[in-house]
């Protein structure tokens, strides 16, 4: 069985984070959102709240995890493509989320990390 490509690895961990937060009552607002800075996952709505979501895949490792491989440079483009979202589309309240994807069986274990990055510009 060939390799799949890691584009092809993360669009179907996008794939399934999305559908299981639509599952759970979030709104798209949009996808992979770009800016000359860098990328946003997923963009959803949640009540009120929009939600930055950063979408990590990683193969089970005890030593490190999704969350723990968005290193303080990466943080930072996030809050600033968040800070530019707003600007342009409208301030309201807003959170970083991140949902970690690892491989099982089944599927995809799916651990979701609500605030999991401080600020919002």
């Amino acid at each position: 069985m060939p390799r799949r490509a890691p584009s092809d690895i993360g669009r179907a961990a996008e794939d399934a984070a999305l559908a299981w937060l639509q599952r759970r009552g979030l709104t798209l607002v949009a996808r992979n959102w770009r800016w000359r800075g860098g990328e946003i996952d997923l963009i959803l709505r949640e009540g009120e709240w929009l939600v930055f979501v950063e979408v990590r895949c990683r193969r089970p490792n005890p030593f490190a995890d999704g969350p723990a491989s968005i290193d303080r440079r990466k943080q930072r483009r996030l809050r600033q493509g968040a800070a530019l979202f707003l600007a342009r589309h409208g301030d309201c309240p807003a959170r970083f989320d991140v949902v970690a994807l690892t491989p099982d069986r089944d599927g995809y274990r799916i651990e979701w990390i609500r605030n999991a990055i401080e600020g919002k510009g």
